[in-house]
């Protein structure tokens, strides 16, 4: 326990009190020798990268609770269904994806925007446009905390346009019609952003 303590830059007192709150899974007994692995040492960054985000103890419990019991941590965010198709990975998968960069603060930030969930032993990806698209943007150079910190720009911007394209089919319609009409929204995002790349190539030339 003293190892672990030290090794995740906390005091034994603290690392009790987790143990107690249940915020990481019991070690494995050998008689009376408790033993604790890097699983252990993972959550605890994990835990630590959460608590200066913001995070009180209460959610990172429940999303302790999550991963110990093979829920869907997205739904313990709140985060609703999607279309998207879902990626499942073991951990070593994942850390394949992003050549080494899957750190407590980016799964941190990937757990806030709703990216990742669990299914026993598996990490679940809620998009496999968006785990292809990240993991080809880290290929070409660009750190993965950069990446999660623009897709979380993104979502504020795509919240907006959601709420502007719902509110126009509702003026005139039922919610079955935003559902069926929702591939409509999909195509105007994607044309203008097109566009709107297009014209800022045309300004570097």
């Amino acid at each position: 326990m003293e190892e672990l303590a030290r090794l995740a830059g906390i005091t034994v007192r603290t690392l009790r009190f987790y143990r107690e709150r249940k915020l990481i899974p019991p070690p494995r007994r050998e008689g009376r020798i408790a033993w604790y692995d890097d699983h252990h040492l993972a959550r605890l960054r994990t835990i630590a990268a959460l608590l200066e985000r913001g995070h009180t103890l209460t959610g990172i419990a429940e999303l302790a609770e999550a991963l110990d019991h093979g829920r869907d941590v997205a739904d313990v965010l709140g985060v609703a269904p999607t279309e998207e198709e879902p990626v499942r990975l073991t951990p070593e998968e994942l850390a394949a994806r992003f050549e080494g960069q899957v750190t407590p603060e980016n799964l941190a930030a990937a757990l806030d925007l709703g990216y990742l969930g669990t299914d026993g032993d598996e990490i679940v990806h809620i998009s496999r446009r968006l785990l292809d698209v990240s993991s080809a943007l880290v290929r070409e150079g660009i750190p993965l905390a950069e990446v999660l910190a623009a897709g979380a720009r993104v979502r504020e911007h795509v919240d907006e346009l959601a709420e502007m394209f719902a509110a126009l089919v509702l003026r005139h319609g039922t919610e079955d019609d935003l559902h069926r009409l929702r591939p409509l929204a999909r195509s105007v995002v994607e044309a203008e952003l097109s566009l709107a790349l297009d014209r800022r190539l045309r300004k570097r030339e």
